[in-house]
């Protein structure tokens, strides 16, 4: 007799048409089936980069199978059935990408979400310019601001404060000497009123300044190139042109080194370089090294700067840039200080 066609074998696994897909590709299939009219909601909704990648996975899809196309739209509006209600927030979402990137991506994109760098509040406001800060402080209550910079560092607190209005920035020192202890429902508000208003859009209002990044730019080119590019301005935008000199800090500008900071700057700079930067400035600069170094140091440059014999302009260019870099790098790890200006460098005894 014969078995039943139920007990005859099992069933066929079903064939997995999707399995050597991308995610990309994935996307890119269930953007095709959506089409212009549903999927431009979407596309609106991505970023550059989203968009980069997802036309680019649709680009090199070549012929999919209708079977793929009907297991991934089943596999997707199954998804969408089941999931119910969802919450989105900060922790939920580092959590969900820590398991689909790598770490340092996820930490280098949680950051940039946090605004400036810091996970607690308090510390991101430390971060934030002094200006920036002010600007924003002085539209709020007295005792709000009093709060506020009682929990930051005192250095950063007086900066913020000589920022503000004489008058408010007196009652806010006022407040700060009568403070009570705050309520932590009151603090709790407060933080998450600066989280909403004013650090989530920093990263929006916070311009970097273009004449900064032009001195900068043309910190970095040779002689020649950087004189060509100053007179073209001046010509065409003068006012321009005087602001981006203000702004650039040039080899000679380390004149207004200090005797300390210049020597620290001697100490760490190669004698090579200090060597062939140095034979190709102006008589006065090297006057203010010499200076700053004992007979001895001096006479071991003289002689590295005679053993180099004739040097191009292009080398003596490289090595005072590199001697720039190398104070603009001490001068951010707080081993020198470089002052904007003469008057600011001016010491009172």
């Amino acid at each position: 007799m014969a078995k039943p066609a139920t007990d005859l074998a099992p069933a066929a696994p079903k064939q997995d048409h999707t399995r050597f897909l991308s995610g990309p590709e994935k996307a890119a299939i269930i953007m095709l089936v959506l089409g212009e009219r549903y999927g431009a909601p979407i596309w609106s909704a991505l970023d550059d980069d989203e968009i980069r990648a997802l036309s680019r996975a649709m680009s090199r899809l070549g012929s999919v199978t209708a079977e793929a196309v009907e297991q991934l739209v089943g596999e997707f509006t199954s998804m969408m059935a089941t999931a119910g209600a969802v919450t989105g927030d900060f922790d939920r979402t580092e959590a969900l990408l820590m398991k689909i990137m790598p770490s340092d991506k996820v930490n280098a994109l949680m950051d940039e979400i946090r605004g400036p760098a810091g996970r607690n509040m308090w510390q991101k406001l430390g971060n934030v310019q002094d200006q920036v800060l002010a600007n924003y402080l002085k539209g709020e209550y007295p005792q709000t601001v009093s709060v506020v910079l009682s929990r930051l560092r005192s250095e950063h607190s007086a900066r913020v404060l000589a920022l503000l209005p004489h008058e408010f920035a007196l009652e806010v020192v006022t407040r700060m000497l009568n403070m009570e202890p705050v309520q932590k429902d009151v603090l709790d508000h407060i933080e998450e009123t600066l989280r909403t208003e004013f650090i989530s859009n920093l990263s929006i209002t916070q311009r970097r300044d273009s004449h900064e990044m032009i001195a900068e730019i043309f910190n970095s080119f040779d002689r020649q190139t950087e004189s060509w590019f100053l007179a073209a301005l001046d010509e065409r935008n003068r006012e321009a042109a005087q602001k981006i000199r203000s702004l650039m800090f040039t080899f000679d500008d380390l004149s207004r080194l200090d005797p300390g900071s210049t020597q620290t700057l001697i100490r760490f700079s190669d004698r090579d370089v200090l060597a062939t930067a140095i034979k190709g400035a102006a008589p006065s600069m090297k006057k203010f090294f010499f200076q700053q170094m004992s007979s001895r140091a001096v006479k071991n440059l003289e002689e590295a700067m005679s053993s180099r014999g004739p040097v191009r302009l292009k080398e003596v260019d490289e090595a005072q840039t590199r001697i720039v870099a190398l104070a603009k790098e001490l001068a951010a790890k707080g081993e020198i200080t470089i002052g904007k200006n003469r008057a600011e460098d001016e010491l009172i005894y």
